[in-house]
């Protein structure tokens, strides 16, 4: 159930050049993506996933030709990230699963899922994915929609699951879903980057409580 974390599995053609953020832009996704690290739900642990990065975020620019820009693969090392640090997606064909970028790192391997979110839910304009055992784990508890454990991440297979979490109405504009078959994955996205960093805040304190209550004495 458990795949390595932090593999591409998408055929990525790039163009290796600076990608030209706003200010305001860069400031907006790196601020959540601080605060993220800093929570230990995105980043990297020698104890945690042999070692790898794990988690990313993006969010739906105004820039021309780019759909979204997205943080880089294997960069949870840093609590901040430079520009540098994040790539611009141009086109993603689910189908197909490639992706064309621009950027001077390779985007995050559950890139692919970020842009079938976006694709199927235009309003959606922030995703956050994290790496949090507790939420995970109390999927169930907090009644969390997810994707099936046999569905490995960063596949087509991934993306279409995720579609249909739309499709059935288990999802709406601002949400959370866990990924079963990617441990400890959880997605939260919003019309804004802000609305779904709260929302995974709420679940996260959610998730905190449902573990307190099974403490003895508690």
């Amino acid at each position: 159930m458990h795949d390595q974390e932090g593999v591409i599995k998408y055929q990525l053609t790039q163009t290796q050049k600076p990608l030209p953020l706003t200010p305001d832009e860069f400031t907006l996704i790196n601020v959540w993506r601080t605060i993220a690290y800093q929570l230990g739900i995105i980043g990297q642990d020698p104890k945690r996933y042999s070692g790898l990065g794990f988690g990313n975020i993006s969010q739906v620019t105004a820039l021309p030709t780019i759909q979204f820009i997205i943080s880089g693969t294997q960069t949870g090392l840093e609590e901040s990230l430079s520009p540098e640090q994040y790539c611009g997606i141009l086109t993603a064909n689910i189908q197909k699963n490639t992706l064309t970028a621009l950027g001077l790192c390779k985007p995050s391997s559950e890139a692919m899922t970020h842009a079938m979110i976006y694709t199927v839910k235009p309003t959606i304009k922030g995703i956050i994915h994290v790496h949090s055992p507790e939420i995970w784990h109390a999927t169930h508890a907090l009644n969390l929609p997810y994707t099936a454990a046999n569905i490995p991440y960063g596949t087509p297979e991934m993306a279409l699951a995720v579609k249909q979490l739309f499709i059935t109405g288990q999802l709406g504009d601002t949400g959370s879903f866990a990924m079963l078959g990617h441990q400890d994955g959880i997605v939260s996205f919003g019309s804004t980057l802000e609305k779904a960093g709260l929302d995974l805040i709420k679940y996260l304190a959610a998730a905190r409580a449902v573990i307190e209550k099974k403490r003895p004495n508690s």
